[in-house]
């Protein structure tokens, strides 16, 4: 602030009274009638793609652009299926071309042009058509076309084919009625634009995708999804969700409820903290919502008002895996990705024709409510086995946060003595928590290794998104360790802190946490000290996407006219053999070693991260048990059964590229 104080003083000084004539009103650029500009058809949306897909991305994200326009096409495809039309949906991804085919209605072949490519069109407006749909903006599609190379959509209505090319959001042909043997229904094709400013070099991750029409299954019992020739299909909806997601050991069996708009399903585990999946009208709120915070309210009441004690509600919640999904006619969402439900009520007041709804007037908050407050409360008292584990289970839970309470406590006054915070974090401008602005999801924190590290990624960083975290070195190991004596430890009651996560996620303050260590040994087993952390006291962190892996080069091989920063010794090779014999090789031992110069080359807009994933079949308990546990001659035996040495990997690289 002081540095920032004497810059503008400086600059103040540094103007004289020309410069103030240069830049005065009369002076200023133009404005005229000329200046302002109407945009045509879907030229927006290319200006703009933020407002309608959030961020581009390359595919390395699951909520990346690409994501999103195969959202939303198969969400149109979805509502099909909700409206008790089609029960078959086939996803097909090659060479970046996406074709989504369903089994509905067909779209309306008169305006079929229309309704992929004019915005503010569509049926979602007439509620009688399409109730408790997702789409109801009349953008989804439109957007879609337009931030695609190439695009395609074919109606099969009663025995008739009508079919429209575009080309950039732009109608390049539009074919006559021809007849058809296909069944009703429409097809949609598409190839997102690889244009640098739009989506340049992306791909789809098959693992991201599946995730996605695992959601659409859960949501959506009797509906099959094809995807490239693998059925996808859920018998048990919510349950079957849950007993995917659940990583750690349940303590009891889910509990599964369901009503005629509303389907609710939880445990416990075993783990830490919280962990939410919520749905509206079929759609995965990943950020939440007013139905979500509803589920977080009334299922903690309700227990609470079961066992008749005063508990805190953050007690009974500790260690929950919940999902709830809910319907909602004309829901409002904070913004066009719907990834967050807004909508205070379950439906407007009244529709078009002044008729109200069955469910005007009631609030989303008081429809969870009763849903639960009746339907939870008989589930408990028809079964005291389950009961008795959750009581023991939150008693625990409070035990525990009474105890990690006074530890932090103390902690804080010991690290304001000692100006402890400021040593550690450098803060960045904008963070995830923040409610005004449109960079949060841009915010970051580094996690390094060491003073050197934090001083390269600190002089090149963006000081207004990216924020550093730095290690004295190797953090306390620990696994088996309650919370409690854990935030004993000064470092992990620091980064827990600076992260803003002591009560949960809904306070995050960084959308991407990345550890960032040296590529040896040490850096290594750094990682997989911080993973053990967050995976034991904070899965959710983990569950969520939040955490992830930096990659920075190992070699930079270079001559006076090129440089290649290699992050493999494939890659070296290559660099090598292109170069030629005077290439200069550098080897990268730690991040301490690259220049800050360089530096911002490596968490710049093309910053290379591998997000951190945790799935059931990764048995959390036992994996944490193998690699931080102590069962050293286990370990032991399984490195040296899988240990490669440098020259065989360098002989079978050599082998490749000859």
């Amino acid at each position: 602030m002081v540095g920032l104080f004497f810059f503008l003083i400086f600059a103040i000084k540094s103007i004289t009274m020309s410069d103030l004539l240069e830049i005065t009103p009369q002076n200023a650029s133009s404005y005229t009638d000329d200046n302002v500009i109407t945009l045509e058809g879907l030229e927006h949306v290319r200006l703009r793609p933020g407002m309608y897909i959030g961020k581009l991305g390359d595919g390395s994200s699951a909520d990346d652009g690409i994501y999103v326009l195969l959202k939303e096409v198969v969400d149109n495809s979805i509502d099909e299926f909700r409206m008790k039309s089609g029960n078959t949906i086939e996803i097909n991804i090659q060479d970046r071309t996406v074709s989504v085919r369903d089994y509905g209605r067909g779209i309306p072949q008169g305006k079929l042009v229309d309704c992929v490519s004019i915005m503010n069109t569509g049926a979602k407006y007439d509620t009688k058509s399409f109730q408790k749909s997702v789409g109801l903006n009349g953008v989804g599609t439109k957007a879609v076309n337009a931030l695609s190379s190439s695009f395609t959509a074919i109606s099969y209505r009663d025995g008739m084919e009508k079919r429209a090319d575009f080309k950039e959001g732009k109608l390049v042909k539009e074919y006559e009625l021809t007849p058809t043997t296909q069944k009703n229904g429409t097809f949609i094709q598409f190839t997102p634009d690889t244009s640098p400013n739009l989506f340049g070099n992306y791909n789809y991750r098959s693992d991201y995708i599946e995730t996605m029409l695992r959601n659409y299954s859960y949501l959506n019992q009797g509906l099959v999804l094809n995807y490239n020739g693998q059925k996808i299909v859920s018998k048990n909806g919510l349950f079957d969700l849950l007993n995917e997601k659940c990583t750690g050991e349940i303590l009891y069996p889910i509990v599964h409820l369901k009503g005629e708009d509303i389907e609710v399903a939880f445990t416990h585990s075993d783990q830490y903290g919280e962990e939410y999946y919520s749905f509206v009208n079929g759609q995965h709120t990943t950020q939440g919502g007013t139905h979500q915070a509803a589920l977080k309210e009334h299922i903690a009441r309700t227990i609470k008002d079961f066992f008749g004690k005063n508990f805190e509600l953050q007690d009974i919640r500790g260690g929950i895996v919940a999902t709830i999904s809910i319907n909602v006619i004309e829901p409002t969402f904070e913004s066009q990705t719907k990834i967050k439900l807004g909508s205070t009520n379950m439906a407007p007041d009244h529709d078009k024709n002044g008729n109200p709804y069955p469910f005007s007037g009631m609030s989303v908050n008081k429809y969870v409510g009763d849903f639960l407050k009746k339907e939870l409360d008989n589930y408990l008292h028809k079964n005291p086995e389950m009961t008795e584990v959750l009581l023991k289970k939150i008693q625990d839970t409070e035990r525990e946060r009474k105890a990690v309470a006074n530890v932090t406590k103390q902690e804080r006054e010991r690290a304001k003595k000692v100006n402890m915070h400021n040593r550690k974090l450098r803060d960045c401008r904008i963070h995830f928590n923040d409610t005004r602005g449109d960079r949060q999801s841009e915010s970051c924190i580094f996690i390094t290794e060491g003073d050197s590290a934090s001083g390269s990624i600190t002089k090149s960083r963006d000081v207004n998104t990216q924020a550093v975290f730095s290690l004295r070195g190797k953090p306390l190991n620990c696994f088996g360790m309650n919370k409690g004596e854990t935030f004993k430890n000064e470092e992990f009651n620091l980064l827990q802190a600076a992260l803003n996560i002591e009560n949960g996620l809904e306070d995050l303050r960084y959308n991407k946490v990345i550890v960032a260590t040296d590529a040896d040994d040490d850096g290594m087993h750094i990682r997989l000290l911080l993973m053990n952390f967050f995976l034991q006291f904070y899965p959710e962190l983990v569950k969520s996407g939040h955490v992830y892996i930096l990659q920075t080069p190992l070699f930079r091989v270079r001559d006076k006219k090129e440089t290649f920063y290699c992050y493999t010794d494939e890659e070296r090779i290559n660099a090598i053999n292109k170069l030629g014999a005077k290439a200069e090789i550098t080897r990268f031992k730690g991040l301490g070693e690259i220049s800050p110069d360089e530096f911002k080359h490596f968490i710049g807009k093309d910053m290379r991260l591998d997000q951190v994933h945790l799935h059931k079949e990764d048995a959390l308990s036992s994996l944490l048990r193998f690699y931080m546990g102590e069962n050293t001659q286990d370990r032991q035996n399984f490195i040296i059964q899988n240990l490669r040495i440098e020259q065989d990997i360098e002989e079978e690289l050599l082998e490749e590229t000859n």
